[in-house]
């Protein structure tokens, strides 16, 4: 009988990396999954209608299946589109995990986090440029700031120093809903304001620093005419980037661009386009993603929502000006 050596497939076997997305609603998004991807997950099965009280069993299937080694390539995304049920969503998966099956955790929901975190970034870099000043003590108004990025907005730029207020154009009594909910779970210290028509829009942004448009895409929610009465204006900045833009006069591309003034000539204030800032969250999220799947070869779990998502944007724009 011949010596022959049959290698052992359980020892060269490379476990793949996994990623569970979660969703509560129903089905992941597309550019979540193409984003992983990128990234370098393998295998993306996903979850829809994931309720809260689902997260903790699906959890802890997803870690007690693979063993000390296995889990360290096993990670969590909860995307949706409910920022706070997603951050809840998260919270339980983080309390489901025994050491040492524990997994890191990244939230996303409808891209809120990575979309306020480069909106914000992107404010702070031109305040900076321009004037040589950041967030705190600026008087910030976030038009559509009941939504998903007008919410998380509004909390980091709160968390900066800044002094926010939530409008809605569904009126102050909405507006103060939004605001008092925001505030209560992440601690935050927003203020609701009425956008319900011009004249509430224009009475909101009368004395702001920065303006953010965070309403829904294709609707336009400031005029040029009305901007200019905000004598105090520096920063102009829409996410909304399916015309009519949000703000009339910002650009979809523009980044820092002086705006015209009606009449003619400039104002003090420069302009952030959506897809200015698309670039700034499409980069931010692909670095957190990485960053997680790295994460599984180093062995240290990490947990990624829109303070990290904060800080990587910040560093990408850092790079990007150097």
């Amino acid at each position: 009988m011949s010596n022959v050596t049959i290698p052992d497939r359980r020892r060269s076997f490379d476990r793949p990396f996994v990623l569970h997305m979660f969703t509560p609603g129903k089905q992941m998004s597309p550019f979540d999954i193409n984003m992983a991807a990128d990234a370098g997950y393998q295998l993306l099965p996903t979850y829809s209608e994931v309720t809260l009280a689902n997260v903790a069993g699906l959890t802890q299937d997803a870690i007690f299946s693979r063993g000390p080694k296995g889990v360290g390539r096993t990670a969590i995304f909860i995307g949706g589109r409910d920022v706070m049920l997603a951050a809840d969503m998260m919270d339980a998966a983080r309390r489901a995990m025994v050491p040492p099956f524990v997994v890191s955790v990244m939230a996303d929901p409808s891209g809120s986090f990575t979309t306020a975190a480069a909106l914000i970034a992107c404010v702070e870099r031109q305040l900076e440029k321009l004037h040589g000043i950041d967030l705190k003590g600026k008087r910030v108004t976030i038009l559509g700031g009941a939504g998903t990025v007008g919410r998380i907005a509004g909390v980091l730029a709160h968390r900066v120093g800044a002094h926010v207020r939530l409008s809605s154009h569904l009126g102050l009594d909405a507006a103060k809903r939004a605001a008092d909910e925001t505030n209560a779970r992440f601690a935050s210290g927003c203020e609701g304001v009425s956008g319900a028509d011009a004249r509430a829009v224009c009475d909101s942004i009368a004395d702001a620093d920065v303006v953010l448009g965070c309403a829904a895409a294709g609707v336009q929610v400031l005029s040029a005419a009305d901007r200019a009465g905000a004598k105090q204006l520096l920063v102009a900045a829409d996410i909304n980037a399916v015309p009519p833009m949000g703000l009339e006069g910002v650009g979809v591309i523009d980044s820092g661009k002086l705006l015209s003034a009606p009449g003619g000539g400039y104002s003090q204030t420069v302009g952030i386009g959506a897809l200015a800032i698309g670039n700034v969250k499409y980069q931010t999220q692909h670095r957190l993603l990485t960053q997680m799947h790295r994460a599984g070869s180093d062995g240290e779990p990490v947990n990624l929502s829109f303070v990290e998502a904060l800080t990587m944007a910040r560093e990408f724009l850092a790079e990007s000006a150097a």
